[in-house]
């Protein structure tokens, strides 16, 4: 089930989403000051393209505050809204509703990416 939940994703969505968070994420590794959120970008990328079977798994990191506050204040909050919209949208139907999931996991890591790790689950 996994495998196909994340064909269908690639192909509908995860592919474009992937595409764009790698591309901001080499912008963002243009500058000094940018390379954190590039990195970031980058795997929220990686994340994005095959999100089924994946889980975010929080740590504990006091100093990864201060990065997603200033990620919050600059974009996160209206990745994390696009997020939600489409999660919200995808519940609209039954068949949505493992898609929608996918949704709300990639709205808490773009909201929240610092001090978080991808961790696959079996």
């Amino acid at each position: 089930m996994r495998l196909l939940g994340n064909l269908i994703w690639f192909f509908c969505s995860g592919l474009w989403a992937g595409l764009v968070w790698f591309v901001a994420g080499l912008v963002l590794c243009l500058t000094i000051i940018g390379i954190p959120f590039g990195i970031q970008c980058f795997k929220i990328a990686s994340f994005g393209l095959f999100p089924f079977g994946k889980d975010v798994v929080p740590a504990s990191s006091f100093s990864s505050l201060f990065f997603n506050i200033l990620w919050i204040i600059l974009i996160g909050w209206e990745l994390a809204l696009m997020h939600l919209v489409s999660a919200v949208l995808l519940c609209l139907t039954i068949i949505g509703i493992p898609f929608a999931l996918q949704s709300i996991k990639l709205a808490a890591i773009s909201l929240f990416p610092f001090g978080v790790s991808i961790q696959e689950h079996y």
